[in-house]
């Protein structure tokens, strides 16, 4: 049996998410400066992590949180980022640069509920998850082959949860239950699975959304017992953190199964004031 972490980030604010715009695929705005704050704020708590392999969507946002990310790390020296245009956003078709709820108007006017709908030009939710099952299995492809080629050091995922905890205490308020997140991190594997490797992936909400879909609905994901089901389908904050322990077949290269250590964290953004 082979695991792998994997860190799943939204990437910081732009304009467009202050303002709630949509910007999809067409709209390609860099972080604003609370972005930036985000995003220096996720690469402190995530600085003592030891990624073996970092994705980052192509656009413009996405690239500048994961760069600003690993600038903050001291172990991926010598790691490059793979930009990868499955990573993308949902395209939202005309929707794209309009307010949110122009969007809305146009589904109730279509007889459909928002998130199903597809604006005419856009991308439609299978489509989305389309994209995130040929990334996945991509993914897992890559690192089983490197794993024979190069073998990686073991990395215990609750070892690397916990460093950065651990090395992010003084940031973190009062809220953060590191004990939790232990018994999370065990509950979920079982303590028998050797992690090979450990994941970044940067990414954007909806695509973000739809990926733990894809997990829940394919690979039955498994979740703490103390969180609600409505938390793991909410809306990820820009920069928000998932966490998972992945299991591939080694057969054929294809993930297993998938445990959800937590979903949307943002306790480093608790100091962030809004500009």
């Amino acid at each position: 049996m082979f695991a792998f972490g994997l860190t799943v980030v939204r990437h910081g604010e732009t304009r467009y998410n202050k303002e709630r715009l949509l910007q999809g695929q067409g709209v390609d705005e860099p972080l604003s400066a609370t972005g930036i704050k985000q995003a220096e704020a996720a690469g402190l708590f995530l600085q003592n992590v030891v990624f073996t392999s970092v994705f980052s969507s192509d656009l413009q946002r996405a690239k500048q949180t994961a760069s600003i990310i690993l600038s903050y790390n001291s172990n991926t020296s010598g790691i490059e980022i793979c930009y990868d245009p499955r990573l993308r956003e949902r395209g939202f078709g005309v929707a794209e640069g309009k307010p949110i709820g122009d969007m809305k108007t146009m589904a109730k006017a279509a007889g459909q509920p928002c998130p199903h709908f597809t604006p005419p030009g856009g991308e439609t939710l299978d489509q989305v998850r389309s994209r995130v099952k040929v990334f996945i299995n991509t993914l897992c492809q890559e690192i089983v082959a490197k794993q024979e080629s190069q073998p990686f050091n073991k990395v215990s995922p609750l070892k690397s949860i916990q460093d950065y905890l651990n090395n992010t205490s003084e940031r973190l308020p009062a809220t953060t239950n590191c004990v939790e997140l232990q018994e999370n991190c065990q509950e979920s594997s079982n303590g028998t699975l050797d992690i090979h490797a450990h994941v970044l992936v940067v990414s954007h909400g909806t695509y973000i959304r739809n990926m733990v879909k894809y997990f829940v609905d394919d690979l039955q994901c498994t979740f703490p017992k103390s969180m609600k089901m409505s938390h793991a389908f909410s809306a990820c904050p820009n920069t928000g953190m998932c966490h998972f322990v992945v299991t591939v077949d080694l057969g054929n290269k294809c993930p297993r199964t998938v445990d959800c250590i937590f979903i949307n964290r943002k306790d480093h953004l608790e100091d962030i004031k809004d500009n």
